[in-house]
């Protein structure tokens, strides 16, 4: 028993630092996913340059491009860091239907797709 109350508090506190370490790219890709629904069809290939963003620390760079937008760690990051990532907003987004996806590109940077 006492196993499975560790184990319950351990999993709430690593959910909480997930959402104290990423609230700002929360805030950010939030901010990109309204404007995608609100006043954006698209921001095109290149119309989302006046819309690229940066954490206050520069850790993180949010980019619209599409009807995507790109989430890359702005120093040498780790394949799991971009895992982490991925699956801190995967989680953000599980219940919004205005994301259909969040993954991994090929590049390694993380995209969320709102493509209809």
């Amino acid at each position: 028993m006492q196993k499975i109350i560790l184990f319950v508090i351990a999993a709430t506190i690593l959910i909480s630092c997930n959402m104290i370490k990423y609230r700002e790219v929360y805030s950010l890709t939030d901010e990109v996913v309204e404007l995608l629904q609100s006043e954006y069809e698209s921001f095109g290939l290149l119309g989302g340059k006046d819309y690229v963003r940066y954490t206050k620390d520069n850790e993180y760079k949010v980019t619209p491009i599409g009807r995507m937008i790109n989430v890359r760690i702005e120093r040498y990051a780790e394949m799991e860091e971009y895992e982490d990532l991925r699956d801190a907003l995967k989680s953000h987004y599980s219940n919004d239907s205005r994301v259909h996806d969040v993954f991994i590109n090929e590049l390694g940077t993380v995209m969320i797709d709102c493509r209809n």
